[in-house]
């Protein structure tokens, strides 16, 4: 079920004070919890931090709020080459740990912090947040139900824009900060981890073509991509399709798939979240985001708005912080993405690279 969590005692620590800070520190003091501590990269940061979005004190420092006493989750919000560092040290102090993905950027860190969270019986989470969406539970649960028939053909993309200028730049097409993969590692695995939750099947292998709309990003030279093309096969026997851009003129966050299968096809975009589409052989079907329209009661545990009014990422959002704290609380959510996903978008990302190197198919280890 996906009902908010009431933990009024967790207290939650953000580390991180940039845009996803302020998105996670909303979904804190909307899943009922408190924001005892925010750190930032210094103290004035910390301190400016700590009255924007609503903390009780600030943190001189992440260290110092991995180990405060008034801190029961940590929430890693930095940039991505510092995920593992953080991530561990809160696993060590005994803390919960929610970090924004890549949880790592090597496949080797993330399949340590995968076994070092297992080990530690601490619960973790990565915000795979699409998951959270009721039109998706609703298409995954009709798909479970056998309503699509054999899917056979699974396709999409994730399409952005906001690199779209040649001087446009941020830390993230940094590879030492950022990563070796930028528009895949990014937004690429969002998609597939919503294709893997939503349709059960797995990704065994995969062919992957990388591009870049300019050769220098910032005026210096374009060390990460700017979109990927991946073609793929499941462990169902399934084939799909992914492209990825990050230089899309007027897509700001298009992610959209087709699941097609031999009775059905279900359809979903992310920037029209409030419905979704089911194809028939006779007739098609728009159905809408609702307590009172959708079918299944999980997704309806998510549909917290009549039909007609909005309910889109924030609200997604604050329902997988709601469910992370609820099984803290000790009342496990099914479907909460954890550090072990985080380990399976390692695993994909290092594979779309690597086949994009030796121009040939690579096998996805399970």
């Amino acid at each position: 079920m996906g009902a908010l969590a009431s933990p009024t005692a967790l207290r939650a620590g953000i580390i991180g004070t940039g845009l996803m800070g302020g998105v996670h520190a909303h979904a804190v003091r909307a899943s009922g919890a408190i924001l005892s501590r925010v750190a930032g990269s210094d103290p004035a940061s910390s301190a400016e931090a700590t009255h924007r979005l609503g903390a009780r004190q600030p943190a001189g420092s992440a260290s110092e709020l991995i180990s405060a006493v008034d801190v029961d989750v940590v929430h890693i919000c930095t940039p991505n080459a510092t995920h593992a560092e953080l991530a561990e040290a809160a696993l060590a102090a005994g803390k919960a740990v929610i970090c924004e993905k890549p949880l790592a950027t090597s496949v080797a860190d993330a399949e340590r912090l995968t076994a070092l969270a297992e080990s530690s019986g601490q619960v973790t989470a990565v915000p795979f947040v699409y998951r959270f969406y009721p039109a998706v539970r609703e298409i995954r649960a009709r798909i479970a139900a056998g309503e699509a028939g054999v899917l056979w053909m699974l396709h999409g993309s994730y399409l952005q824009d906001w690199l779209a200028g040649a001087t446009d730049t941020n830390w993230r097409i940094d590879p030492t900060k950022g990563g070796s993969s930028r528009a895949f590692g990014d937004i690429g695995v969002h998609w597939c981890d919503l294709m893997e939750f939503v349709t059960g099947q797995r990704i065994a292998r995969l062919v992957a073509r990388t591009a870049n709309a300019y050769t220098e990003r910032g005026y210096s030279p374009a060390l990460t991509e700017d979109g990927a093309v991946v073609i793929f096969e499941t462990t169902q026997g399934a084939t799909g399709s992914v492209v990825v851009s990050q230089v899309s003129p007027g897509r700001k966050n298009r992610l959209w798939f087709s699941f097609d299968g031999t009775q059905a096809s279900y359809s979903f975009d992310q920037e029209s979240p409030d419905t979704f589409w089911v194809g028939g052989a006779d007739a098609n079907l728009t159905v809408l985001r609702g307590p009172d329209t959708l079918t299944n009661p999980e997704a309806r545990s998510y549909a917290r708005l009549p039909a007609g009014h909005p309910q889109g990422y924030q609200d997604s959002f604050t329902a997988f912080v709601g469910d992370m704290y609820a099984t803290v609380a000790g009342t496990p959510r099914e479907g909460l993405p954890t550090f072990a996903d985080g380990h399976r978008a390692a695993v994909i990302t290092e594979a779309v690279l690597n086949s994009a190197k030796t121009n040939s198919w690579v096998e996805v280890p399970a």
